[in-house]
């Protein structure tokens, strides 16, 4: 079993995706790291060697920000949007949409669950 960064890749997968169930690394990025590791992309992740392993362990803490750096830095940035007071920063506080979206209809899943108004009690 291939564990990279804190995340068990699953073993049936090829390496290209499976290196994509780490948070920060995504399809493009995944190939990057394959090819500057000169692993293949056709590879099944329990295929790996412990050397493969580790270079592609080393490949990603040299490079890239992942899993809870990057949550981290992703949890600062939108708090100082909503310290700032800027637009999206106040989206942010009210949980709604912040790029864009119209909330009308369809921001079910920012907003929640139907907040029913006005229903009498007879």
């Amino acid at each position: 079993m291939a564990r990279i960064a804190g995340v068990d890749l699953p073993k049936k997968k090829r390496v290209e995706y499976g290196l994509t169930y780490i948070f920060g690394i995504g399809l493009h990025t995944s190939r990057q790291i394959l090819n500057a590791t000169g692993i293949s992309y056709d590879k099944r992740v329990h295929e790996l060697s412990e050397d493969e392993v580790a270079a592609i362990r080393n490949e990603i803490q040299e490079k890239y920000s992942v899993e809870g750096d990057l949550r981290k830095t992703v949890a600062m940035d939108i708090k100082a949007l909503m310290d700032m007071g800027s637009y999206r920063g106040l989206r942010h506080r009210k949980g709604l949409p912040v790029r864009g979206q119209k909330t009308k209809t369809n921001a079910r899943t920012r907003k929640g669950k139907k907040k029913t108004v006005g229903a009498k009690a007879k």
